[in-house]
């Protein structure tokens, strides 16, 4: 089976990032605005409700980096609460599944070059992992 990527795959863009949680949570507590400058009040709302509200935070913020990435642009292509992480509410396999919510210079790069963007994050004590996809508009 041959899976090398074709003009007609759909993908336009993949990022990954990986963040250090304990690294993160050293920069948390040494820079208390943070947190209120690089996530929006949803954000630190749903982090709050996690086990580890760093953990959550350190996915999220992996999230915004690999949603740059998807996008073409490095770290600083847009401000970085451009890009919000929201949970899907509600029980059963959806709930709690993250989704990518985009404002200013990131909403209007994704309208010219993504349709949807397809976000997963995963977390440990050591490590959080966000992979987004972007998807190329339909002809």
């Amino acid at each position: 089976m041959n899976l090398a990527p074709t003009a007609t795959a759909g993908v336009v863009g993949v990022g990954v990032d990986a963040v250090d949680v304990e690294r993160f949570r050293r920069i948390l507590a040494r820079r208390p605005g943070f947190a209120a400058r690089y996530f929006t009040d949803t954000e630190q709302a749903d982090a709050g409700r996690s086990g580890d509200p760093t953990e959550s935070l350190a996915a999220r913020f992996a999230a915004k980096e690999a949603v740059m990435k998807s996008l073409g642009t490095g770290l600083g292509g847009f401000a970085l609460t451009d890009v919000e992480v929201r949970c899907t509410p509600g029980p059963g396999a959806i709930g709690g599944a993250p989704y990518l919510v985009l404002h200013g210079a990131a909403e209007a790069l994704a309208r010219k070059h993504a349709a949807r963007l397809h976000v997963s994050l995963t977390h440990t004590a050591q490590v959080a992992i966000a992979f987004v996809v972007a998807e190329q508009p339909s002809a």
